[in-house]
């Protein structure tokens, strides 16, 4: 869309950088973990970017904020069209990584504004609380209250590392409002996220619009054996906890990499975590517990890698004499994304004339709550290098503009 303004969205995202700004040698750092001062600030700024857009602002229970355009040709009683991200960061981040998806749903409606666009519906701008979990909960909170995935009175209750409740720090911060939104309750919804990833610089295409979300499942292995002395144990006595977690280490890789070959190309798994005791360098290690983090769009090859690392388990206890427990606390299904949202980005980039690629997400986002209630798609911007989670996170303004003008087209595109 012509009227999407690349000045104001630079100027919105490099204002939002200052907040929670980290210095760095290279690159431009933030740290803004949920429910800080920092976090604060940047919700202060957007609010005020909302209102300078004649947008209604609500704030529910746990935070999330919600910008409300109803354009004169709107029936104000339709479902709207609902984009946006999260402010929060990972500690030491980038400053692209959410605050784009948010300030670009802005700067989307603005240009929609500007060009005159009559819709029907009314538009929504989004901020999700927490979308990191790097302070409160395991990521995704504020989506996971406005699916109904999590109840607002289990989120106010997290606890951070010292003990801190999410209700007091909210509260503190004067975004602890009232009610819950119902993202249900929207026709659909489209965020625009960057990459991570180098497919779409690869491709030297300018957006990405995405087929389906990566189901993630969490496992994690106690392998328990005996400690002893380093010097004084005979090797042909020994029950050493970390060797045999080092083959299920290995094992991890190669049955994902065999999924690859023989099934599923978008299968990873990938050992994350690892630790030791008693972790002395003269103490043969008795016990180890290892993180492991496998994903696919596919369920079924979810469910065999998991198979493939139970086996593996039973394997080293019978050639090594050592215990391996297995246990599953978290998994969150693939989620494909509506063909309404996807066919809306392909006419939008295809009026505009951007280049477009298909691709998957490997990465989680708040879209894979939204999907589950209502009609969801996602679209990447290119991401330099495939950097993330880093300083050095950059995606060129133009960039961000042309992914800005598609996301604009689709939210008229998908209106009626």
């Amino acid at each position: 869309m012509d009227t999407v303004s690349t000045t104001r969205l630079r100027t919105d995202i490099e204002a939002n950088a200052e907040f929670g700004r980290v210095d760095v040698d290279d690159g431009r750092g933030r740290t803004v973990l949920a429910g800080t001062d920092a976090n604060r600030d940047a919700r202060d700024y957007f609010v005020t970017r909302l209102q300078a857009a004649d947008m209604d602002v609500t704030i529910d229970a746990v935070g999330n904020v919600v910008g409300r355009w109803v354009p004169a040709s709107a029936d104000p009683d339709a479902a709207p069209i609902a984009s946006g991200s999260h402010l929060d960061s990972v500690p030491h981040g980038g400053i692209f990584d959410g605050p784009l998806g948010v300030y670009a749903a802005l700067e989307a409606v603005r240009a929609l504004q500007d060009a005159a666009v009559e819709l029907a519906r009314p538009v929504h701008v989004v901020c999700f609380t927490e979308e990191e979990g790097q302070r409160f909960g395991n990521g995704l909170v504020g989506s996971s209250v406005a699916t109904g995935r999590s109840s607002v009175a289990e989120t106010l209750s997290y606890t951070d590392e010292s003990g801190v409740t999410f209700e007091e720090e909210f509260e503190r911060i004067g975004y602890r409002g009232t009610g819950s939104i119902d993202a249900s309750e929207w026709s659909a919804w489209i965020e625009l996220h960057v990459e991570q990833g180098t497919r779409l610089e690869d491709a030297g295409a300018a957006v990405g619009i995405v087929s389906d979300i990566a189901g993630i499942t969490h496992c994690y292995a106690d392998v328990i054996g005996h400690a002893d002395h380093a010097g004084s144990t005979p090797m042909a006595d020994r029950t050493d906890a970390l060797a045999a977690a080092s083959e299920l280490v290995l094992d991890v890789e190669s049955d994902a990499r065999r999924s690859v070959t023989d099934g599923s190309q978008t299968a990873v798994g990938t050992v994350g975590s690892l630790d030791v005791s008693p972790n002395a360098t003269n103490v043969i290690p008795g016990d180890a517990r290892l993180g492991i983090d496998i994903r696919d769009v596919d369920d079924a090859s979810i469910e065999s890698l998991v198979s493939d690392l139970e086996a593996s388990a039973r394997r080293i206890e019978a050639d090594r004499d050592v215990e391996v427990r297995i246990e599953r606390p978290y998994m969150v299904p693939p989620a494909p994304m509506a063909e309404r949202c996807r066919s809306g980005l392909r006419t939008a980039a295809e009026t505009a004339d951007i280049p477009a690629l298909e691709l998957h997400s490997g990465a989680a986002h708040d879209t894979m709550n939204v999907a589950r209630v209502t009609d969801a798609g996602l679209l990447f911007a290119p991401s330099a290098d495939g950097i993330s989670h880093n300083p050095l996170e950059w995606t060129d303004w133009s960039d961000c503009a042309a992914a800005t003008a598609v996301l604009a087209g689709a939210i008229k595109n998908i209106e009626t």
